[in-house]
């Protein structure tokens, strides 16, 4: 079986998240710990007791997802032996997940990748002021006849494609006015169930460039080194390796399209069989059945899922 460790991204996060590993799994617990001494910030009660509007901040989000994440990749490497390149083949994560999929194959120090992935929130909420920028998404639609869409509701505005997730699912974001545009042209085109999302700031668009220009000094003083394994970035839909490539598609990523359904096939196509989403919910496992029912994947987030999972290595 050809393996592939999947990091899952912003709306994932819910109360209660982490805690259950936390209070099992000493490992666990001390990832926690190194995020919050990290950040100077008491994250993990927020993630454990809420409120879920300010665990929902994204310059809260982001860490908090990625704690979750890397507390299940510690529990599976130190408590049950897993090894990258013996027991997975690539790494790969959702918008902010690349950062959880690079700290997990050592490409990013935790103490690091919890500090910029805190700067990236902030600068990611700061760049547009509230009121000015969203999001939608246009299910029903394939991602030529959203990006059609797209490209017509601009009329002088941004309105990109910012996330290809799946056959049918595909979010565009920009200036309020053009993405309200998207939707009713949507609607004409035969989307199923076009919808602006409760979003804060219209990520993955144009309008991020102050966020790319914040991420690209930071990224200048943490720079990643190779990953244990090579990571399928977001931007480019296919393995990298190299750091400083890296590092450019990291700050890329900040104001283009996440490619996940092309990087769930790029996978696919270099023989992988099994997708594991290691972190909070199963949003990655459920767009899995969209995209390639061949592949089979499986979210792995609780001490029982970890037991079971490692049984199959």
């Amino acid at each position: 079986m050809a393996r592939a460790f999947v990091f899952p991204g912003q709306g994932s996060q819910a109360v209660g998240m982490g805690k259950e590993l936390s209070e099992a799994l000493p490992t666990a617990r001390a990832v926690f710990e190194e995020v919050d001494e990290a950040l100077s910030q008491n994250l993990s009660r927020l993630m454990f007791e809420g409120p879920i509007e300010e665990l929902t901040l994204t310059e809260n989000a982001q860490p908090a997802l990625m704690a979750m994440s890397l507390a299940v990749t510690r529990v599976l490497r130190q408590d049950g032996g897993m090894e990258f390149g013996k027991h997975c083949q690539f790494v790969a994560g959702h918008s902010l997940g690349e950062y959880s999929a690079l700290c997990a194959a050592d490409a990013l120090a935790l103490d690091a990748t919890a500090q910029l992935l805190k700067k990236r929130g902030q600068a990611m909420q700061q760049a547009v002021p509230v009121g000015q920028g969203t999001m939608a998404a246009l299910l029903g639609l394939d991602f030529e006849a959203a990006a059609g869409v797209a490209a017509d509701a601009a009329q002088g505005q941004v309105c990109d494609v910012a996330n290809d997730n799946a056959p049918g699912q595909v979010v565009v974001s920009g200036n309020v006015e053009a993405v309200e545009r998207a939707v009713e042209l949507a609607k004409d085109r035969g989307a199923r169930r076009p919808m602006l999302l409760p979003v804060s700031a219209p990520f993955h668009c144009a309008l991020m460039q102050p966020a790319a220009d914040i991420m690209a000094e930071a990224l200048e003083i943490s720079p990643p080194i190779a990953p244990a394994v090579p990571l399928v970035a977001n931007v480019a839909a296919a393995a990298v390796s190299d750091p400083d490539e890296i590092r450019d598609l990291l700050v890329r990523q900040v104001t283009s399209m996440v490619r996940w359904r092309e990087s769930v096939l790029y996978m696919r196509d270099q023989d992988v069989d099994n997708l594991v989403e290691l972190g909070a919910g199963k949003v990655l496992t459920t767009m899995l059945k969209r995209i390639d029912k061949e592949v089979s994947g499986q979210a792995v987030n609780s001490p029982e899922d970890i037991e079971a999972f490692l049984k199959t290595m």
